[in-house]
């Protein structure tokens, strides 16, 4: 038995020890109360952080998106403005074109200094060394200032998407608005190339006469050709290169029997030769190789331009008859289509291409002026080429077995050629040498139409009165007799049915021409139809077993012919 002393002390004890573990308790719930209250403070503070963070996510993307767009605003306007002064830079090259304006070349102050300085060197300095120096400066800036220009040129045309002509609202004589002529499949991009070198060219002559307006005040007289000379040389040199990169290239455009790609060289001839006066102007006192350039290059564009009208010429009447490049429904062929279609081009250019025959020609005009003497070259070579066209269609027409269709398809041909003739003033060309053209092609036309009408013949032989029984009131028909009509009805339906399936799939695109062909067929076939039926109304009990059409379908047959929609 414990005793009570001890009993007590180790009850206080453990009293004592109860009471620090519930103070311990105590500290630790308290304690851990704190700590929750944290958390959730914690919590709400990193709630209303992820709220506000939000919202601060929201108004900076704006502001973000807001500051891109202006950024990108910023980038185009100092692109803007880099283009437009490299605009402002060549503009007064392109006002120079156009009007006649007086180019500051250097600010009047340097001018006068420059002028004062090149004095004093060859006066007292006995140097003249700054020639060269200048020359080489000057020619340096014309030769950038042409090709400056071009660029800028292109650009302007590329972006637009068609060529552009600054010329064409102001409409100088000296810079030519006519674009070349427009190739079917051929984008713009030649038509840029001809208009930026038309217009490089009348920059040259305006710039070269700008720069001797300058050289005459700083370079002494005496030198002032020479140096003159020098300055131009390199522009110069580089126009009538690309100039000659345009004859290569009609060159090679004959060699593929490309012709149509040589008319390109028109409109830059016609240029070269309304601005060479202002050219030797401009070279008055510079060496005889200088002047002689422009020549040189107008006479290769003559001699390759002429030899492409003339073998084109020949290549319309040398075209081959092959059977499966005709048309099977006796259409305009194409050779006739492509042949109008380049003498309606070189129309355009009516006057720089019978010059250009001229060029060739070994006598000259007697007793007439030079522009009639090429008006009448231009309207022979016309001629020669309808000619041409004329006897190689003719050799074509025989392919078709039918010559019905052989007659649609040089009608078609002939028609279409005469049409256009008369829609451009490519006739009033032609009866300069030929005053009977018009006429002529009428006859043809004619002629071919009655070769057509002659293919019914076959059906309407059967209704004509030859072997028809001789019918006397009252006289009864023998068997034979009745079974001769029976024929002839026969074979007209059998006839009037094949001709009609046939010629349903030929075409004559002329509307004019294509109803009145069918209403003289319909008058012809009709009329001989009807007068057969009256006259072999009783020589059966059914009628309708022989009579298939009545003569007002007869008529809507032959309606329908020369539709393929039919």
């Amino acid at each position: 038995m414990i005793p009570t002393e001890d009993a007590s002390a180790r009850k206080r004890e453990i009293e004592e020890k109860l009471k620090q573990e519930q103070e311990t308790l105590s500290f630790i719930r308290e304690n851990l109360e704190k700590s929750d209250q944290l958390t959730k403070g914690m919590v709400s503070i990193l709630s209303s952080f992820e709220s506000r963070l939000m919202q601060l996510e929201n108004s900076i993307i704006p502001v973000h998106k807001q500051t891109e767009n202006l950024q990108r605003l910023q980038e185009n306007v100092d692109k803007t403005l880099s283009c437009m002064d490299h605009v402002i830079s060549y503009y007064h090259v392109l006002e120079l074109v156009q009007d006649e304006v007086v180019l500051e070349h250097l600010p009047e102050a340097v001018l006068q200094d420059i002028i004062c300085i090149a004095g004093w060197l060859v006066e007292y300095g006995r140097n003249q060394d700054f020639m060269n120096v200048y020359f080489q400066i000057r020619s340096n800036q014309l030769d950038r200032s042409i090709k400056g220009l071009k660029d800028h040129f292109r650009k302007n045309s590329a972006s637009s998407g068609v060529p552009y002509s600054p010329a064409v609202q102001t409409k100088r004589k000296d810079t030519p608005t006519k674009k070349a002529p427009r190739r079917p499949g051929k984008d713009d991009v030649l038509d840029i190339e001809i208009d930026s070198y038309i217009h490089c060219i009348s920059a040259f002559v305006k710039l070269a006469q700008s720069e001797y307006s300058l050289l005459t005040e700083i370079i002494p007289e005496h030198h002032q050709k020479k140096t003159f000379d020098s300055l131009i040389q390199e522009a110069l040199d580089n126009l009538m290169l690309e100039g000659e990169n345009i004859v290569t290239a009609a060159r090679r455009a004959i060699m593929r029997h490309d012709y149509s790609a040589v008319l390109t060289i028109f409109p830059i001839l016609k240029h070269l030769k309304m601005t060479k006066p202002d050219f030797d102007t401009t070279l008055q006192g510079t060496a005889a190789s200088t002047k002689n350039k422009l020549p040189t290059l107008i006479t290769s564009m003559e001699t390759i331009g002429a030899k492409a009208l003339e073998e084109f010429a020949d290549s319309i009447k040398n075209d081959p008859d092959k059977e499966y490049n005709m048309p099977k429904d006796g259409t305009v062929h194409e050779l006739t289509s492509n042949a109008i279609l380049f003498l309606q081009q070189l129309l355009d250019f009516h006057e720089t291409a019978g010059a250009m025959l001229a060029s060739q020609e070994t006598s000259s005009s007697t007793g007439s002026s030079a522009s009639e003497f090429n008006k009448k070259l231009l309207s022979t070579y016309i001629c020669k080429v309808l000619g041409n066209l004329q006897l190689n269609l003719l050799s074509k027409s025989k392919v078709y077995e039918d010559s019905a269709l052989s007659a649609i398809f040089l009608h078609n041909n002939y028609n279409y050629t005469l049409k256009s003739l008369e829609k451009s003033d490519l006739i009033q060309l032609v009866t300069v040498t030929q005053k009977k053209a018009e006429a002529s092609y009428r006859e043809l036309i004619e002629k071919e139409i009655q070769t057509y009408q002659r293919s019914w013949a076959k059906v309407t032989e059967h209704l004509a009165d030859r072997n028809m029984p001789v019918l006397h009131p009252g006289t009864k028909l023998k068997d034979k007799e009745r079974q001769v009509i029976k024929d002839k009805f026969k074979g007209f339906n059998d006839g009037l049915e094949e001709l009609c399936k046939i010629q349903k799939g030929w075409a004559i695109p002329d509307k004019e021409q294509r109803d009145f062909i069918r209403q003289a067929q319909k008058k012809v076939v009709s009329d001989a139809y009807r007068a057969f039926l009256c006259a072999n109304i009783f020589f059966t009990k059914n009628p309708e077993k022989y009579h298939k059409y009545r003569p007002e379908e007869v008529e809507e047959m032959i309606e329908k012919l020369f539709d393929t929609s039919a």
